[in-house]
């Protein structure tokens, strides 16, 4: 394999990396990296839990008729960890390229298992707001540094597996976080019961902050900006490959020409992330009053069978959502991200329109459809399994591939806070759309946002599968001196 210094083209130093074959030591990097966003997609849902439990128990400092700066609380709840989750992403993107990303690796662990803790012993609605803050700057830091780390360690023809494989615990977070808000409200008293669920979400990052402090400095960053040879070998060879003599250097670029080279790159991996977290967390979160709207539950049961059916039914979308990811995982590297995440955004878009379009409705309230309520729910769900096999898992994908090495992990950083943005704008005000335009309106306004992200996809011209970072990236490699 050759990359381009000046008009000439040479042997890349990381020949042998790039086409060595998929091991169990990429597996091991993709456990202690993925451990992260099964915490990630666990707290999308249980968070949604407890909120059901507060609604229906109106627990001692946890009402939700509580108002802040005349919003509701369950705003701040759901949107808290989502805003920090920005700070997050852009802080540890630009400190992963700046210091390295051996250096940080694991801190951002510390910070999510620390708020998914302290969240579980708050004290009111206002302690919980705050502790999801600290746990959501951990989230947001394990976006730019797990994916640059998977990205720069995997083998070309297997990147974006591996890449998506990370973003794939989001899937068992999800299921996981359905099974646990199921047994925490049938065997536990509902103060204990939300607490339990939020603070389970603790565990995955504990079990791997020691592996990620122990995971050497990537082959990429320790030759091309650090310029040591030595560090970067033994990191190749912990895969069993090696690195050339090659001595080259990745062209430094101060951040104007960044922006002025990558701009364009920038809107499209932000732009079309932000919409997809629209959609995503909007009805990730609020998963529940939707699914209800879909499938009412009988108000003649006994509260405790109600909060149990409507978590379960709630979880249903989730499941269904599990199968693309790994969906995603199987295709990517066949497919392609561009392919990909057009087809997912296309199918999201038909399926809103489509639920939307069966709802029979009196005001804003959904009272029946022309379909089977089941046929319904059906469709609905459907659109979770293209939001993961699509972009919600190429948004993660792309960012990690397309930008230099020197930039890597603050181009991902920029366009996940992007898709955080969106997410913080649609579950801060999800409560009061639901209450002005109804399911209906929301499904409708999804189908537009959906229609833009593939809009913007098709802007997408470099097709990163199967090439090596540096041409996925147009990385300028420069002689070592």
């Amino acid at each position: 394999m050759t990359a381009r210094i000046g008009n000439t083209d040479v042997q890349s130093p990381f020949g042998s990396l790039d086409g060595t074959k998929l091991s169990m030591n990429h597996i091991k990097i993709w456990f202690t990296a993925g451990m992260g966003f099964f915490t990630d997609a666990y707290d999308l849902f249980v968070i949604g839990v407890a909120l059901i439990i507060f609604n229906a128990y109106n627990l001692p400092g946890f009402d939700l008729a509580t108002t802040i700066f005349g919003l509701p609380a369950a705003g701040f709840i759901g949107a808290s960890a989502i805003f920090s989750a920005i700070i997050g992403q852009l802080f540890f993107g630009f400190l992963g390229d700046r210091i390295g990303r051996k250096k940080i690796y694991g801190v951002e662990a510390v910070i999510l298992a620390a708020g998914a803790l302290l969240s579980a012993f708050s004290a009111n609605l206002y302690w919980l707001i705050l502790f999801r803050f600290i746990q959501g700057i951990g989230i947001g830091g394990d976006y730019p540094i797990s994916a640059t780390i998977m990205s720069e360690y995997a083998n070309a023809k297997d990147r974006g597996k591996l890449v998506s494989l990370i973003f794939a615990n989001q899937g068992i977070g999800s299921v996981a976080a359905v099974m646990v808000g199921l047994v925490s409200i049938i065997s536990l008293p509902p103060d204990m019961a939300w607490r339990m669920a939020v603070g389970v979400g603790a565990i995955p990052a504990i079990a791997v902050i020691y592996l990620r402090r122990r995971v050497p400095e990537t082959p990429r960053y320790s030759l091309l900006v650090r310029g040591n040879a030595e560090e970067a070998r033994k990191a190749a060879g912990m895969l069993g490959t090696q690195i050339s003599d090659t001595a080259v250097k990745a062209r430094e670029m101060g951040v104007a020409a960044f922006v002025r080279k990558y701009a364009r790159l920038l809107l499209i991996t932000g732009g079309t992330w932000f919409l997809l977290d629209v959609a995503f967390y909007g009805t990730g979160i609020y998963s529940g009053p939707i699914v209800s709207s879909i499938l009412p539950i009988s108000a003649g049961l006994p509260l405790q069978l109600r909060l149990e059916k409507e978590i379960a039914n709630a979880g249903i979308p989730f499941f269904v959502g599990f199968f693309g990811y790994f969906t995603a995982v199987a295709l990517m590297d066949r497919l392609g991200r561009k392919l990909t995440q057009l087809q997912g955004f296309v199918a999201m878009a038909a399926l809103y329109v489509a639920v939307s379009s069966l709802a029979v409705t009196s005001g804003i309230s959904i009272t029946g459809f022309a379909v089977p309520a089941a046929l319904a729910l059906g469709l609905y769900s459907l659109s979770f399994f293209f939001i993961d096999f699509g972009p919600n898992t190429t948004t993660f994908v792309v960012p990690a591939e397309v930008y230099p090495v020197n930039y890597r992990s603050t181009g991902h950083g920029i366009s996940a806070a992007a898709g955080k943005a969106g997410a913080a704008i649609t579950v801060f005000f999800f409560p009061s759309l639901l209450s002005s335009i109804g399911v209906t309106g929301i499904l409708h306004m999804l189908a537009v946002v959906s229609i833009g992200g593939a809009a913007l996809t098709l802007l997408m011209k470099r097709e990163p599968k199967n090439t090596t970072l540096e041409d996925a990236s147009r990385e300028e490699l420069v002689l070592a001196h």
